[in-house]
C-alpha cells in the first residue's frame, strides 16, 4: 500500500501571529515526525495552487473575491475574531486546496492507495460565504465536490473527527444525499453546532450524522461509535471515496478541549477507516 504526503513550504508562511493556537509550529511538529526513518517509504509531493473554479465548487464567487481582496500586503488582518490573514495566507490557502485535489487525482488514477495532506490553513469551519474558526476555504468540502465533478464518482463519505464540529462542511452538503458527513466532536463546544438532531432538511435528510462527544470521553466511546454508527451507515451508503477531515485536537493533551484520545487511538481509528474503505 503506497501512501503519499502533500506538503508545500508556503504552508509555514501563513502567519497567524504570536500565541495564536493555529500556528505553523503545529505543522512543523508533524513534519518532524513524518521525516523519521520509520516513514521513509512515504512519497513526498508538492502541490500546485488551486484555481478559482475549483474553489467555486463550494464557495460563492463573491466570497472568493472578498478573500482575495482581504489579504494585506504587510502585517495582518482579521476575517473574524479568530481568523487571521497575512501576506502569504492566500497562496497558502490556494495550495491547501490544490493539495487535496491532486491527492484525489493520485488515488483515483491508482498512483497511490491513500494520501495525507499536511496543509494549512484548515478548512472545515469555512461556510460557502463566510470565513470562521481559522478557516477560509473548506478544503475537504471542495475535495468532495471535486471527486464528483472531475472524476464522476457519485457517493462520497466525509469522516470528521476534529474536536470541533465542521459546521461549514455540514452546511455545504446537508441538502445533498450523495455526500454523507459523519462527525464526532465535543459538544457543546465551538462553534455551537453539531447536535444529534441536525440531520439536514428536504431531499438531504439523514445524510448528516452528528455524534456529539462529551468532556472526558475517550477511545472506548470512539471505537464503539465508529463500529455501531459509522460502519452500518457506510455499509448502507456504499461510498466510492472516503475523506477524513483529520483534526487531531481531540487529543488528551490539547488545551482547548476535554476529550481524551491518545496518539495510538488515532492509529486505531485510521486503521479501521482504511479497512472499511477496502471492504467497500
Amino acid at each position: 500500500m503506497k501512501t503519499s504526503i502533500y506538503f508545500h513550504p508556503v504552508f509555514l508562511e501563513h502567519d497567524t501571529g504570536s500565541g495564536h493556537p493555529e500556528s505553523a509550529d503545529r505543522l512543523r511538529s508533524i513534519l518532524t515526525e513524518l521525516r523519521k526513518d520509520e516513514f521513509k517509504d512515504l512519497i513526498w509531493k508538492e502541490p500546485t495552487a488551486a484555481t478559482k473554479s475549483q474553489i467555486s465548487l463550494v464557495h460563492l464567487n463573491s466570497y472568493i473575491d472578498k478573500i482575495f481582496e482581504s489579504i494585506p500586503s504587510t502585517g495582518k488582518a482579521r476575517l473574524d475574531e479568530d481568523t487571521v490573514v497575512s501576506p502569504k495566507s492566500l497562496v497558502s490557502a490556494l495550495h491547501a486546496v490544490g493539495a487535496v485535489c491532486l491527492a484525489i487525482d493520485d488515488v483515483i488514477t491508482g498512483n497511490v492507495s491513500n494520501v495525507f495532506c499536511a496543509v494549512r490553513p484548515p478548512g472545515h469551519h469555512a461556510e460557502p460565504q463566510r470565513a470562521m474558526g481559522f478557516c477560509f476555504f473548506n478544503n475537504v468540502a471542495i475535495a468532495a465536490r471535486y471527486i464528483q465533478e472531475r472524476h464522476g464518482l457519485q457517493r462520497v463519505l466525509i469522516i470528521d473527527w476534529d474536536v470541533h464540529h465542521g459546521n461549514g462542511t455540514q452546511h455545504a452538503f446537508e441538502e445533498d444525499p450523495s455526500i454523507i458527513f459523519f462527525s464526532t466532536h465535543q459538544y457543546p463546544h465551538y462553534p455551537g453546532t453539531g447536535a444529534e438532531n441536525e440531520r439536514g432538511q428536504g431531499k438531504g435528510e439523514g445524510t448528516t450524522i452528528n455524534v456529539p462527544m462529551y468532556s472526558g470521553q475517550g477511545d472506548e466511546v470512539y471505537r464503539e461509535v465508529f463500529q455501531k454508527v459509522l460502519v452500518p451507515a457506510a455499509d448502507a451508503f456504499k461510498p466510492e471515496f472516503v475523506l477524513i477531515s483529520a483534526g487531531f485536537d481531540a487529543h488528551k493533551d490539547d488545551p482547548l478541549a476535554q476529550i481524551n484520545l491518545e496518539s495510538k487511538d488515532y492509529y486505531t481509528l485510521t486503521k479501521r477507516i482504511l479497512t472499511l474503505a477496502k471492504e467497500l
